[in-house]
């Protein structure tokens, strides 16, 4: 199995842990920032891990980096200086394109809206607004830290900064929301002409308050038929679904969600951060350690790998299937092989062996979903998760 990495667009993630409050429906690696977080400490560690993984990858120039995604926790507690350091530090290191996509997560605070136009000037050209809902007993519900007067103040700010690439994420199914408060969650979001909608379903995480204390939510059917007239909206409205969550204006897919889904690279910088990499010697997942502060004392050096494994050749049709069915039009068979270095017959081999009846639609130059196998798309991907994994590579 040889995969020409050269070939494969390389992307980078950078996790910034911190919030205000942890949400209890959340499961991300994310902290509470409670006192005086070690925000620049923070900075300068992620700059280090920065250049070390540089110098250990030496990566071609032929390969700069396509998109960076700032996530979290709330990226947007951090200080422009802060975020525009670690994007030096980026393009130092690997080199950026033309038209590289950059975004930070913004959660509605007026704190953070004020960062949003030293966001702009540090190079930042995409804004992710975690909006979640518009109302403020949804808002309540979910425990998010600001109300429905915020978010929409968030997103014009957005604007006002001079972003015309924002997204909005919303969230539906949650604790006591019926069809007609989804629908206007999404008016209100629409009103607000973003370039891109995030939209998600609530679902209970293990290991979170939400676990522990289940809320009252709508039944499978009634978050179905949410799901069904949210999509329907949207596109009216003109932002076309082109993954299972994703909703867009045209040319505002996100280019940096779009790598994932089409098994591309990336670099993974902060604490839990996970990266995909490929080369000579096969595809490669590693992690960084999750704790913040064991991150900061080990970052710029090969301790802060809490994990890395060479994926096995069984694994890879599979891995690549969970991300590519996710993509409306589906994918070509031969981004299959350039990928993962594998031929065709493997890709069908994994596609055939659970026999989804009905549920994938292929051609010589197309694989996806048909409108029942999208429909049913939890179902379909659990058909194809990779069997359990071998102990890391490297402790």
């Amino acid at each position: 199995m040889t995969v020409n990495a050269a070939a494969i667009p390389l992307a980078a993630y950078v996790h910034l842990p911190w919030c205000i409050r942890k949400c209890p429906y959340c499961d991300f690696n994310s902290h509470a920032a409670h006192g005086a977080p070690p925000f620049d400490a923070y900075t300068d560690a992620v700059a280090r891990d920065i250049a070390w993984a540089a110098a250990r990858l030496s990566p071609s120039p032929s390969r700069p980096l396509q998109s960076v995604f700032f996530g979290g926790g709330t990226p947007s507690l951090f200080a422009p200086r802060q975020i525009e350091k670690i994007l030096h530090a980026l393009d130092k290191n690997f080199s950026f394109a033309a038209d590289v996509e950059i975004t930070v997560e913004a959660n509605p605070g007026a704190a953070e809206r004020k960062s949003f136009r030293g966001y702009r000037a540090a190079g930042v050209n995409r804004l992710s607004i975690g909006a979640q809902s518009f109302n403020d007993r949804s808002l309540r519900a979910i425990g998010r830290v600001h109300n429905a007067a915020d978010a929409v103040r968030a997103v014009t700010a957005a604007h006002g900064a001079g972003f015309t690439n924002v997204n909005v994420d919303l969230m539906f199914a949650l604790p006591g929301q019926g069809a007609a408060a989804a629908a206007a969650d999404v008016a209100q979001a629409v009103a607000l002409s973003p370039a891109h909608l995030s939209v998600y379903q609530l679902t209970i995480e293990p290991n979170t308050v939400f676990h522990r204390r289940p809320p009252p939510l709508p039944d499978q059917d009634a978050a179905a038929a949410m799901w069904q007239r949210i999509a329907e909206q949207l596109d009216a409205a003109g932002h076309r679904r082109y993954e299972v969550s994703a909703h867009a204006r045209d040319g505002f897919r996100c280019r940096h969600n779009l790598n994932y889904w089409r098994f591309g690279d990336y670099l993974g910088f902060g604490a839990g951060a996970h990266a995909k990499l490929s080369g000579g010697g096969g595809i490669i997942r590693e992690h960084r350690v999750r704790n913040p502060r064991r991150y900061m004392e080990r970052a710029g050096g090969e301790g802060a790998i809490a994990g890395r494994r060479l994926l096995r050749g069984g694994e890879l049709p599979l891995e690549f299937l969970m991300n590519a069915l996710r993509l409306v039009d589906g994918f070509h068979p031969a981004l299959f092989t350039e990928r993962t270095g594998l031929r065709r017959r493997r890709l069908q081999s994994a596609i055939n062996a659970p026999r989804p009846a009905a549920l994938l639609a292929q051609t010589e130059n197309n694989i996806k979903t048909t409108a029942r196998g999208f429909a049913m798309l939890d179902h379909l991907l659990a058909e194809f998760t990779p069997p359990p994994a071998h102990a890391t590579m490297a402790g």
